[in-house]
């Protein structure tokens, strides 16, 4: 898929457990888990507000476009 999420990256720079996030954000740790893996088919403007206010980092910090077939950049 062409747009990934890096949330883990996000998650690890600013040294945030994803459980502290989740509660912050109010979903569940597995659904949490979900978004970090990228196996979710959208994600709510809302819960991405609350994911940037909380880690203090823009959307394009968490998604990013790479083409099919190319590494994501960074």
């Amino acid at each position: 898929m062409p747009i990934t999420v890096q949330l883990d990256v996000m998650l690890a720079r600013r040294k945030v457990k994803s459980r502290d996030l989740a509660e912050f954000v109010g979903i569940t740790e597995a659904n949490m888990s979900l978004l970090k893996q990228g196996k979710v088919k959208g994600v709510r403007f809302e819960t991405l507000e609350k994911i940037c206010e909380y880690l203090q980092c823009q959307p394009g910090d968490l998604l990013v476009y790479a083409p099919d077939g190319e590494p994501p950049p960074g």
